[in-house]
């Protein structure tokens, strides 16, 4: 079975998610975004969710995870609890 890590920011709207997205490829740190920014308690651990297989996840955040290039920013990824900007840390 697949296993990823990732780590992720939460945020209410798509217009945040594009702004943060922004602000990371300006060179701003991922973690320290997500700990000021994200609604997920994850936030607080700069947005790691550790690691995980599929289908522990909702389906749109899995069809990233899975099939996203380790490294890349994603998103905003769109789920029932706002949207994500995603990053795949490790996938085996």
């Amino acid at each position: 079975m697949a296993l990823a890590t990732a780590r992720h920011i939460l945020v209410e709207t798509e217009e945040q998610c594009l702004a943060l997205k922004q602000q990371i490829s300006e060179g701003a740190d991922f973690a320290e975004l997500a700990k000021a920014h994200s609604q997920c308690p994850s936030g607080q651990q700069g947005g790691d969710l550790g690691q995980f297989g599929p289908g522990m996840m909702v389906p749109e955040f899995d069809k990233v995870v899975f099939s996203a290039e380790v490294g890349s920013i994603e998103g905003p990824v769109k789920t029932m609890f706002g949207y994500h900007l995603l990053q795949v840390t490790d996938r085996s």
